[in-house]
């Protein structure tokens, strides 16, 4: 059996299992943004920083990563992932069809945001976002590291994201 992992944030740069193979790809009916407080790895439960999740949007579609695990590892990676992306249960896993840039149409491992979960919290303005990922830190370190990968590795496959580029700038701005 293949099996296929959706990478929209640091799993772009930091999957922590083996791939065999990546692939730009796009999500259907999703959109990635900081929607999600992080309480864990970029912030504290006293000053909680954002990381990114996916909404539910019909309308919408996330372009990420698709990342094929390598053969052998899938039952391994699946207990690494569920432990690493589900550790608030803020987050929801789910099997959906993505698109990938090639051509074809795969059933891959998504995680998507639980939009009853007390972590959740879409729709802030984006400067207020900046502000939060400006400061906050966390066990795996700063706010500010997960916003420069993620943008880095997405501008690396071509993939263009306005909001978090502004985000990027901005909060580069504040940090100077």
């Amino acid at each position: 059996m293949t099996m296929w992992v959706f990478g929209y944030g640091s799993l772009l740069w930091n999957p922590g299992f083996e791939v065999a193979e990546s692939v730009v790809a796009t999500l259907p009916g999703y959109a990635r943004s900081f929607c999600m407080r992080s309480i864990h790895h970029r912030g504290t439960e006293e000053a909680p920083g954002l990381v990114l999740a996916l909404d539910e949007h019909p309308e919408a579609a996330c372009e990420g990563l698709a990342l094929r695990v390598a053969p052998g590892h899938e039952a391994k990676t699946l207990d690494y992932l569920r432990e690493r992306e589900l550790i608030s249960s803020a987050y929801v896993e789910k099997e959906l069809l993505i698109h990938l840039s090639d051509g074809r149409d795969v059933t891959a491992v998504v995680y998507v945001i639980d939009e009853a979960h007390v972590q959740y919290c879409g729709g802030l303005p984006l400067e207020e976002q900046a502000q939060i990922i400006a400061r906050a830190v966390g066990g795996r370190g700063p706010n500010t590291e997960y916003l420069f990968n993620t943008a880095a590795h997405l501008a690396e496959v071509g993939l263009h994201d306005p909001a978090l580029e502004w985000l990027h700038d901005r909060v580069k701005a504040l940090v100077a």
